[in-house]
């Protein structure tokens, strides 16, 4: 894979490594499966964050960089940026998120998916969506090099065309050792030139055009041979 990058806001600090991103980025994953695996019906959205925060921190990841964050019902639709409404309690049949970004040693993690409690054909039909939007927003970067502008024009496009509404307060960003905002903080939405692998966090937050729920996926932008 070629991870060389020549732009200045892809630059890296010196810490840097494949192998040290990587294993953020595994560490990530199996946290985000951990916890998921314990989330149920009746827990108050509150609980689960902090339920979270102890999963990572068992599992020796520092908490460093944004709030753990998990997202019950009517507060997937929300901005992350903006609290969730207080008490919300995950049904029977619900959507929940979760976006966590911990640190292993000198680098950083980022990830997020989206899980469906119970039965709901629109909640499965979104945490679906979310996710194949993502990798379809991912093949286009692999086969046509276009800028980071250009992937979440696609993206908008392509939710459209999904019957969903893509929410652009999560517009991607850098990933790095830490801190990646001493390098870079801007947005991959608007970053005018075509990513490089393993510098960015492509995220992909699709919403209910009616204002009822969404689902949202996030990973570092890498190619197939990461998914197979």
């Amino acid at each position: 894979m070629d991870i060389a990058a020549t732009n200045p806001a892809e630059r890296v600090g010196p810490a840097f490594s494949v192998d040290g991103m990587l294993l953020a980025r595994q560490k990530t994953r199996e946290a985000i499966r951990d916890i998921a695996a314990r989330v149920v019906p009746g827990m108050v959205e509150e609980d689960a964050v902090e339920m979270a925060k102890q999963v990572m921190f068992d599992s020796g990841l520092a908490l460093t960089w944004h709030p753990t964050r998990v997202r019950f019902g009517s507060n997937t639709m929300k901005p992350m940026k903006v609290e969730s409404v207080a008490g919300v309690v995950l049904k029977e049949n619900d959507i929940f998120f979760l976006d966590i970004a911990p640190r292993v040693e000198a680098w950083e993690g980022d990830g997020g998916k989206s899980f469906v409690v119970g039965q709901h054909a629109e909640y499965e039909r979104c945490a679906r969506d979310a996710e194949r939007l993502f990798h379809e927003v991912r093949a286009v970067w692999s086969k046509e090099k276009p800028s980071g502008e250009k992937l979440y024009a696609f993206a908008d496009k392509t939710a459209k065309a999904m019957g969903w509404e893509l929410n652009f307060d999560l517009p991607g960003h850098r990933v790095s050792d830490f801190p990646h905002a001493a390098i870079h903080n801007g947005s991959l939405a608007e970053f005018d030139a075509s990513p490089a692998a393993m510098r960015w966090i492509l995220e992909i937050h699709v919403r209910d055009p009616q204002g009822r729920f969404g689902a949202f996926f996030e990973d570092m932008l890498l190619d197939d041979s990461f998914y197979a």
